[in-house]
C-alpha cells in the first residue's frame, strides 16, 4: 500500500480524551481514504469541476486551490487540461498536506506553486478558476464573508470559483434525517459506530455549516451576481460563482 492509500483508522480506537479535528500528519497520512470514504460523491465533484473547465477555463490561466490538502484535486485538473497552457497555486495551512502534494504533484503537466499558509492570508490575482472544497466550513463564521470578497476580487473579469461544502437546514427535522442518512453512509463505507461518533465530536466545534441559502447569500454579497448551487447530495452542495466581465 503506498502512502496515499493508507487505510483510516484514525478514530477507529477509543480515545480518552477526543481534540478538536485538526489536520496534522496523522490525519495526512490517511487523507486521501479518509475523505472518499467520508465525502458522499467525492469523485462526481472532480468530474463537475472538470466538466466546468472544459467551458470556463481560458487559456494561460492561473488556477487556485484554496485548502488543497494532498493535491488530489489540482492532479486531477492538470491531467484533464495537459494540452492546454496553464499554472497552479495550491494552498493550505497543513505542512503535512502541502509535503503530500508536492509529492503527489511531482511529475504535473504544468507550472505548480504550493504555498502552506492560511488561506485567509493568501495573496493571488486574476485568477481564471478558484476552487475551494471543504475548506470554507472550517473558516470562522465572521471571516467567511470576507474571504470570499477577497475571493471575487482575485478573479479575472469573467473568472469562476467553484466549491463544495457541507450544508445545514433551516428545519431541525430535516438537520436531523439528513445527519441519519449521512451516518447510513459512512456505516456502507465500512466505518464503525465508535468511528462514526468519535469523528463527530472531533469536528463538533470546528466545522460549522451553513444551509444552502446562506451561502448563495454570502456569494451575491461578496459580489458574485451570477451563483448557483449546481449540485446537491443531502447535506453536502456544490456552489458556483461566477465574475462579471468576459464569458
Amino acid at each position: 500500500m503506498n502512502i496515499d492509500q493508507q487505510k483510516d483508522q484514525f478514530f477507529a480506537k477509543p480515545m480518552e480524551k477526543i481534540k478538536p479535528f485538526e489536520f496534522d500528519q496523522g490525519v495526512a497520512d490517511v487523507f486521501d481514504d479518509m475523505v472518499s470514504r467520508s465525502v458522499p460523491f467525492y469523485d462526481e465533484i472532480h468530474r463537475i469541476i472538470k466538466d466546468l473547465l472544459n467551458y470556463r477555463f481560458v487559456s494561460g490561466d492561473t488556477i487556485v486551490d484554496l485548502g488543497c490538502s494532498t493535491g488530489t484535486t489540482i492532479k486531477l485538473m492538470s491531467q484533464h487540461l495537459w494540452d492546454k497552457k496553464a499554472q497552479f497555486i495550491g494552498v493550505d495551512n497543513s505542512r503535512a498536506m502541502t509535503e503530500k502534494a508536492k509529492e503527489k504533484c511531482s511529475d504535473l503537466w504544468h507550472p505548480l506553486t504550493l504555498k502552506t499558509q492560511d488561506i485567509q492570508n493568501a495573496e493571488f490575482e486574476n485568477a481564471g478558476i478558484v476552487i475551494m472544497n471543504y475548506t470554507l466550513q472550517f473558516i470562522a463564521k465572521e471571516d467567511r464573508e470576507q474571504m470570499l470578497s477577497k475571493i471575487y476580487k482575485s478573479l479575472r473579469p469573467g473568472g469562476t470559483f467553484i466549491y463544495t461544502e457541507k450544508i445545514d437546514s433551516e428545519d431541525k427535522e430535516i438537520h436531523d434525517l439528513l445527519t441519519k442518512l449521512y451516518y447510513d453512509f459512512k456505516r456502507r463505507q465500512g466505518y464503525s459506530e465508535l468511528e462514526i461518533a468519535q469523528k463527530r465530536e472531533a469536528l463538533e466545534k470546528v466545522l460549522v455549516p451553513y444551509t444552502a441559502e446562506e451561502q448563495l447569500s454570502l456569494l451575491k454579497e461578496a459580489g458574485f451576481s451570477k451563483s448557483a448551487m449546481i449540485f446537491r447530495w443531502y447535506n453536502f452542495a456544490c456552489f458556483m460563482g461566477i465574475k462579471d466581465g468576459l464569458s
